[in-house]
């Protein structure tokens, strides 16, 4: 059974940045799972339903939310079982919680989510 955890969430100042992480453990052949599936970055702002952030693909091109594309950056690492989330610039209408998402063969696993505020 994947499991997932994201860490590197807090509070910030507007224009600050913070770097999200997403570990993945138990994987069944300890395979990088981010950079041979689909993984996805989401947030839930408090009221808000849950959006879309950011995407990488296997061997393809990642993709980001127009509204924070520049800013926010999606990265992958291959000698670990790690994806990342750099938010640069952040403002107050970032603040959420950021979830990470990874397809395998179909299915959908999610971490427990980490809080991101953003203050004025």
């Amino acid at each position: 059974q994947v499991q997932l955890v994201e860490s590197g969430g807090g509070s910030v100042q507007a224009g600050g940045s913070l770097r999200l992480s997403c570990g993945a453990s138990g994987t069944a052949s300890n395979s990088n799972v981010f950079t041979v599936n689909t993984a996805q970055w989401y947030r839930q702002a408090p009221g808000q339903a849950r959006e879309w952030v950011a995407l990488t693909t296997p061997h393809g091109p990642s993709n980001v939310r127009e509204s924070v594309r520049g800013p926010f950056t999606i990265s992958a690492d291959e000698t670990s079982n790690m994806m990342y989330l750099q938010m640069n610039n952040l403002k107050p209408e970032d603040t959420a919680d950021y979830y990470c998402k990874v397809e395998i063969q179909k299915n959908p696993y999610w971490g427990p989510g980490t809080q991101v505020t953003v203050s004025s």
